[in-house]
């Protein structure tokens, strides 16, 4: 049974992680107008929220500039328009993925850089390539994370061996990635258990990301915080790629630290948020999404049919049967 006071107190080591600018890049191109990341980062600050993820660090080589806005890439210049020196509390974050950035010239040196914490995201069968990227991140001066994708789809021993050679590198934080909404809190348990053991053997944190296609994500949030886990995942009205993530406001809500304050949470929704989904931007949980879910894999088909506006979710339904 997990401990009372993990649920009904508060724990000075959680920190509540804002993902909006990234994970809801994933729905409109990273487009966000300037305003829009000023007022989130001001909201973040008055809700005390302690990390805000600008975005990937994506290599120009691979992804046209001229098609995606500039959190794909965030350039340390384009941060400081927003956070100046950021003599604040809240730290700032980005993501960079195994085999899609120029970490090398990309990533300069911390003390040269708005950027705190590098968030490090791979799959199973690419953890040499994460240590290295790992290693090169602390050598410049940041915090990381090792993010391990889609881990519903990955053998445990796998899984352990993975953990086991993470361990031995600078790493901050093992983060549990359910990348298709497919875990059900029984299993997230299991698995946060895991981490957890090996998170302590290497004197390493835990963190949770999970995506919302059956409506887990909060309750696989909160359980694992029952169990420990300290850096936790959220955005703005669940906003991410298909079926979204765990609601900020939510999570806020859930968490009885005095630090946090959902009353800027709230206005920026009904200012930002709410607009975005008026215009036609299309993200959160919905009956393919569902689907995607159950059969424990990529959203890109529910996606496609979304943004297509076919109805015939039975059709659907067969097509991924018989993908299988």
């Amino acid at each position: 049974m997990k401990p009372l006071e993990n649920l009904m107190g508060w724990r000075e080591s959680i920190k509540v992680f804002d993902a909006t600018l990234r994970d809801g890049g994933l729905v409109n191109n990273f487009e966000f107008s300037d305003e829009f990341v000023q007022k989130l980062y001001l909201a973040n600050l008055k809700a005390g929220v302690d990390y805000m993820e600008f975005g990937y660090k994506a290599s120009k080589e691979l992804f046209d500039p001229n098609k995606f806005g500039k959190w794909k890439f965030c350039d340390d210049e384009d941060i400081r328009k927003i956070v100046g020196n950021n003599d604040t509390d809240m730290k700032i974050a980005v993501m960079a993925d195994v085999g899609r950035c120029d970490y090398k010239n990309d990533i300069k040196d911390k003390k040269e850089s708005p950027i705190d914490l590098v968030r490090v995201a791979t799959y199973i069968n690419t953890i040499p390539q994460a240590i290295d990227m790992i290693e090169d991140a602390a050598k410049k001066g940041y915090e990381t994370t090792v993010n391990i994708m889609a881990i519903s789809q990955a053998q445990e021993n796998d899984v352990k061996v993975a953990l086991d050679m993470l361990g031995k590198t600078p790493v901050d934080c093992f983060y549990i990635v359910d990348s298709f909404g497919s875990i059900y809190p029984e299993a997230m348990a299991r698995i946060a258990s895991l981490y957890l053991e090996y998170a302590d053997k290497y004197g390493k944190k835990v963190g949770i990301h999970a995506h919302n296609n059956q409506q887990l994500a909060f309750a696989n949030t909160i359980e694992t915080v029952g169990m420990g886990v300290d850096w936790l995942d959220a955005t703005y009205s669940g906003m991410g790629r298909g079926a979204g993530n765990c609601y900020l406001e939510s999570l806020i809500g859930f968490l009885h630290n005095p630090k946090y304050n959902i009353y800027p949470v709230i206005q920026f929704i009904e200012k930002y948020i709410n607009p975005m989904k008026e215009q036609g931007i299309k993200w959160g949980y919905d009956t393919p999404y569902l689907f995607t879910g159950l059969l424990n894999r990529h959203p890109k088909a529910a996606i496609d049919f979304v943004n297509a506006n076919r109805k015939d979710i039975t059709e659907l339904y067969n097509e991924m049967i018989l993908m299988d």
